[in-house]
């Protein structure tokens, strides 16, 4: 029996290099209610990346008009470049029932949940120790060490806002890591005052 529902905001942070992405991508795969916010960005495309599937490209002066109208729920500058949530297809699932998941920072998080109170559950994702995660870095960034330091320096940060989030969870592993976001978004699709279709159901059992 599938009960009426809004959908929610799934939000999975952590520091660069700390899982996020690809603890993303396994639960789109596994769950079908479920898709992916793709955020606009000023920063260059990566070899690969296509319009509209991973980000939606634009100039500095774009971003900027798309600010003065309101059009993100949440934006940011991230090492020099800006990146934002559109508002619009959010808001269209939310109203449809479907779930969106963002693997923003911590300043997207608090700002996506000032936008949509009540809609936003947060998972903050920790290394199992710091030498774990330069060891990602050093993996997805090369033996850069300038790069490499500040982007353990800005972990670092990332880490101390944790306790902002409504669950946090080690990633030691990466599919038990999964497993536990997976459960989570279960139990949050279940709160009773997400299921505005519960009064109805509740009403037609007592006829």
């Amino acid at each position: 029996m599938k009960i009426p529902r809004r959908g929610l905001c799934l939000v999975i942070a952590a520091p660069s290099g700390g899982g996020k992405s690809s603890i993303t991508r396994a639960l789109l795969e596994l769950e079908p209610d479920l898709c992916r916010s793709v955020s606009v960005t000023t920063r260059e495309p990566r070899p690969g990346e296509r319009e509209g599937v991973d980000y939606y490209f634009q100039d500095r002066a774009s971003f900027e008009r798309s600010v003065q109208f309101g059009a993100f729920l949440e934006w940011a500058q991230v090492f020099g470049n800006f990146y934002g949530t559109p508002r619009a297809p959010v808001e269209e699932a939310l109203a449809a029932g479907c779930d969106v998941a963002f693997d923003i920072d911590w300043q997207g998080f608090r700002a996506l949940r000032d936008a949509l109170p009540g809609d936003v559950v947060g998972v903050f994702l920790l290394p199992p120790a710091l030498h774990a995660l330069e060891k990602r870095l050093h993996q997805r960034r090369g033996d850069d060490p300038a790069e490499i330091a500040r982007r353990m320096r800005a972990a670092r940060d990332e880490m101390s806002h944790w306790r902002e989030f409504d669950y946090v969870i080690v990633n030691e592993d990466l599919d038990r890591a999964a497993s536990d976001v997976r459960g989570i978004l279960g139990a949050a699709r279940l709160e009773a005052r997400r299921q505005f279709g519960l009064r109805d159901f509740v009403h037609k059992l007592s006829e």
